[in-house]
């Protein structure tokens, strides 16, 4: 059974090329070496990757992000909160959508620059994994909007998604 941390894996590594190790991805992401190691072996059963080419089926993995991830991690909304901008209110949604201040939806995180409601992220260190990486942070967004979007940023989180996984 895939587990959020799982899809925090492939997320970063879809569309990447190059020559990581368990180690440099498990730094990357504020994950152990074993927890990294185990969400690929469940993401492998769960053919969202293929161990032997090393790559993430991308196709799979957005039909999960589109159809499944809203049902299986749905989101919690938590208090206001000074954070790092998700969903809506990060790109690439955020330059297609006019969103008020009230509408800001944040990750809490103690350096964040941004406040708003906030909504508890997909896995507990994917704030910080996103902060160092803005391709990592665009994605992690998109899934958000998929958590909690309207029918509207839902459709638009799907397209950019797919758009993203492809590049």
């Amino acid at each position: 059974m895939l587990k959020p941390q799982d899809v925090l894996v492939l997320l970063r590594l879809a569309g990447d090329s190059s020559n990581w190790t368990f180690k440099s991805l498990a730094s990357d992401l504020g994950m152990s070496v074993s927890e990294t190691h185990a969400a690929l072996e469940r993401a492998s059963e769960s053919g969202l990757y293929d161990p032997r080419k090393r790559k993430v089926r991308e196709h799979a993995l957005l039909e999960l992000a589109v159809h499944g991830i809203p049902y299986v991690f749905p989101a919690k909304r938590l208090p206001r909160s000074r954070g790092i901008v998700t969903a809506h209110s990060a790109e690439p949604l955020l330059g297609k959508l006019v969103v008020g201040d009230d509408d800001r939806l944040v990750w809490p995180h103690p350096e964040g620059t941004e406040f708003g409601d906030a909504i508890e992220p997909l896995y507990r260190s994917a704030p910080e994994a996103a902060r160092r990486n803005p391709k990592l942070h665009r994605r992690l967004a998109l899934i958000d909007a998929l958590r909690v979007g309207r029918a509207r940023e839902r459709k638009m989180a799907a397209e950019a998604l797919d758009e993203e996984l492809r590049a």
